[in-house]
């Protein structure tokens, strides 16, 4: 059971009810990493676009969805992070990952086999270089990926690996309880980020984003 409390839609507040709605449009569903991160609405309410940009298929990115949850699946596999795997091995799936990818990836039978390709191989191999800390000194690997990858994708991959290696440690420090597979599989709908949904919800936080804040001193 996690560690902190969920925190409810109605419990926190009507000013919150738009926020878990925007959760839910941009992310197929209220996961209860949003219901704990929640604790400190703030900080959640700005971490989201972050989030989805960083992780959904769209019109400003130039990585697909299914290099992207490579990345998230290997990241999450890599730390041992339960919920982000039953989370994004679910997304993965709709983003075109095949049960036998995921299986390979999880047995760390990647590089030799026939199921991926050169760049979701790379895209895999720098997940895990990253999330080991590897990556600084691994200049084979990113000479291999910078013929396969433009600069701007190299960037974006590196962001979502790390971000999913923040992610990964605060499920797991705080004991995030894993939903049931029907809840998990609403992230499927998720996976193409339209713009509109962001620009409302970028709108509203700042319409709604308190301006000044009492001295804690």
């Amino acid at each position: 059971m996690t560690r902190i409390q969920k925190i409810k839609k109605k419990a926190i507040g009507p000013q919150f009810v738009e926020f878990y709605s925007a959760v839910e449009n941009l992310l197929g569903r209220v996961p209860n990493f949003y219901k704990t991160f929640s604790n400190s609405p703030l900080l959640a309410m700005t971490f989201l676009p972050i989030n989805a940009l960083a992780q959904r298929e769209w019109d400003g990115t130039s990585i697909s969805g299914k290099i992207k949850e490579l990345i998230v699946i290997k990241t999450s596999h890599t730390n041992g992070c339960k919920y982000c795997y039953a989370h994004n091995t679910s997304l993965g799936r709709a983003a075109g990952i095949t049960n036998e990818q995921i299986e390979a990836i999880s047995k760390n039978e990647v590089s030799e086999s026939a199921l991926f390709n050169t760049q979701e191989v790379l895209a895999i191999k720098w997940a895990e270089a990253v999330t080991l800390n590897l990556a600084a000194k691994n200049n084979e690997l990113f000479e291999e990926l910078k013929i396969n990858f433009t600069e701007k994708q190299i960037a974006e991959m590196t962001i979502l690996c790390a971000m999913f290696n923040m992610i990964n440690r605060i499920n797991d420090s705080l004991d995030v309880e894993l939903e049931d597979t029907s809840e998990i599989d609403k992230i499927q709908k998720s996976l193409i980020l339209e713009p509109k949904r962001m620009t409302d919800y970028l709108t509203w936080l700042a319409n709604f984003w308190q301006k000044e804040y009492p001295s804690t001193e």
